[in-house]
């Protein structure tokens, strides 16, 4: 029978759940389990589509189209783990199944209530992640225990083990044990009462993984074992991690916490192989040299906007040993102060996606810049749709030249909606999503990257270069490298003549991991590296 771990979180917020939960998936992958992962969000939206960079961070889209919690990004770069839409489930999704079932008859004119209609449809939802030869399911509760909106999903995995056997489900709870400066230690009583809410739910963790920024003495761990009722060896300790996230595992592991939950869930104890992931821990630290990549974005200063990327780029330092300084640049900056103020020095400039007109114009004259000093440029998304309208109104002589979502009477719409948008009024769950295949210029530097000329990646988008235009940017040295298999959309531009400039419609960081980087990040940092040491190698006279 298929093994379920659930983790919860006390305390406060953003203590990292994700991170856990996925480095228990990967080091149980390790051990060569089949796992499936799993994030069940109490807010009422139906998914994160809608709603701002500022509030949620990046929407993470999978293969099948679904726009998922930023969390899904790290299950995918850690684990092997399958992801598709039922791996992420809102209260807005859980309500909206309930609701139409009402209205279609299915609860036979009963009273539908919160217990059991309501944890019956979360249960159902844990249950579909499950199945033949899938041996452990890791479900992440978000939010906080507390939490008004997390209590339907905490009865309900309370519920879970009763219908499945004790035996088949382990509780995981990540909480706080803070250091107060004034006292000079660390308090455990966030952490008691955290535990304590729980139990009065009626779950009983079976581990406690306590994030902390010092050692967990074995007298605090004592503590917390004995007012928690777990037992000592169950007191993880997660101290933070300053170099790298990747380092997580490792650290679980050295306190015993894989080994752990394989005693706990009676799982088969395997030989736990880590070399991989100490290899490309060991390149981290050892890089060979140092380069600086300026990220010209909307929302530069969010960091969890352009969550994927920012590890994208990680993952080809280590491909490529370098260290990456990543500087992140406000577009609107750009647009006040110039792009040689704010971008000369850096070995590389990469503009991600985003939507609506504020920071474009600060996007394009980034762009401009990478490609007049030719500096490695990777443009993605709204950043391939910027480098189109900088190409057009600098090179072809398009004057005025815009996308139709900014200016909705440019005379050269070089970007245009999308025919399919075309009638679309709701926001949710409409744009072109998800993973859509490709074929590729087999002189394109793309494809000398990819190795293959059919690709498949993901995209998040409403508009798209506008296929009138095709034969002027060609006539002007912009090579179409990368199209829809109908050849009717274009996917990737590149410019001929310049070290690195590749422009792409689609996400290609949500296929990047850090054991293996994405092409097309591994080719934008090699040429920032040859950027590097050739600007370092002493010109004769």
């Amino acid at each position: 029978m298929t093994k379920h771990i659930f983790v919860t979180g006390g305390v406060v917020s953003s203590l990292g759940k994700g991170l856990t939960s996925a480095s228990i998936g990967m080091l149980l992958e390790h051990r060569g389990l089949k796992v499936r992962m799993q994030k069940l969000d109490p807010y009422i939206n139906v998914d994160p589509g809608t709603m701002s960079p500022y509030q949620h961070g990046e929407v993470y889209v999978l293969d099948d189209g679904s726009e998922t919690d930023l969390d899904l990004g790290h299950y995918e770069r850690f684990t092997n783990s399958k992801l598709t839409r039922n791996s992420n489930f809102t209260t807005g999704q859980i309500y909206q199944n309930v609701i139409e079932k009402e209205r279609r008859g299915e609860f036979l004119g009963k009273t539908v209530q919160v217990i059991p209609h309501i944890t019956n449809e979360i249960k159902h939802s844990i249950a579909k992640v499950a199945g033949e030869g899938i041996d452990v399911v890791i479900t992440e509760i978000g939010g906080t225990v507390g939490d008004i909106e997390s209590q339907p999903f905490l009865e309900a995995i309370r519920q879970f083990a009763l219908d499945v056997g004790k035996e088949n489900c382990l509780y995981i709870h990540l909480t706080l044990v803070p250091y107060l400066k004034a006292a000079a230690e660390l308090k455990t009583k966030p952490t008691q009462h955290s535990v304590g809410q729980l139990r009065q739910i009626g779950i009983q963790p079976d581990i406690l993984i306590c994030r902390t920024e010092r050692e967990l003495p074995a007298s605090d761990r004592e503590k917390i074992a004995l007012f928690c009722n777990v037992p000592f060896q169950a007191v993880i300790e997660e101290r933070d991690k300053d170099f790298s996230i990747y380092e997580v595992p490792l650290s679980l592991v050295e306190h015993g916490l894989d080994s752990l939950i394989v005693k706990k869930l009676n799982l088969p104890n395997t030989s736990l192989d880590l070399d991989d992931w100490r290899d490309l821990l060991h390149r981290l630290r050892n890089p060979e040299t140092e380069i600086s990549i300026a990220v010209v974005g909307k929302y530069a200063e969010h960091k969890d906007a352009y969550k994927s990327i920012y590890e994208a780029i990680d993952h080809a330092g280590i491909e490529h040993h370098a260290q990456i300084r990543i500087g992140r640049i406000q577009s609107e900056a750009v647009e006040r102060e110039g792009p040689e103020r704010l971008l000369a020095g850096y070995d590389g400039i990469l503009v991600p996606g985003g939507f609506g007109e504020r920071g474009t114009e600060g996007k394009v004259e980034a762009i401009r810049f990478a490609r007049e000093r030719n500096i490695p440029f990777l443009g993605i998304c709204l950043g391939m749709q910027c480098a189109v309208i900088e190409f057009a109104r600098n090179v072809v002589g398009l004057k005025g030249a815009n996308s139709t979502e900014f200016d909705k009477d440019t005379p050269y719409p070089v970007i245009c909606l999308l025919d399919e948008q075309k009638n679309i009024t709701d926001k949710g769950g409409t744009m072109r999503l998800g993973a859509q295949k490709s074929e590729l210029d087999t002189n394109s530097k793309s494809f000398e990257w990819y190795g293959n000329r059919g690709i498949s990646e993901r995209h998040r988008h409403r508009y798209e270069f506008n296929n009138v235009y095709r034969k002027q940017f060609q006539a002007h040295n912009l090579t179409i490298a990368g199209t829809s298999e109908d050849d009717s959309l274009v996917e990737i531009v590149e410019v001929a003549d310049h070290p690195w400039f590749v422009a792409v419609q689609f996400h290609p960081e949500f296929k990047s991991k850090p054991t293996q980087s994405h092409p097309l990040f591994s080719g934008f940092i090699q040429a920032a590296v040859r950027r590097t040491k050739n600007s370092a190698v002493p010109q004769s006279s």
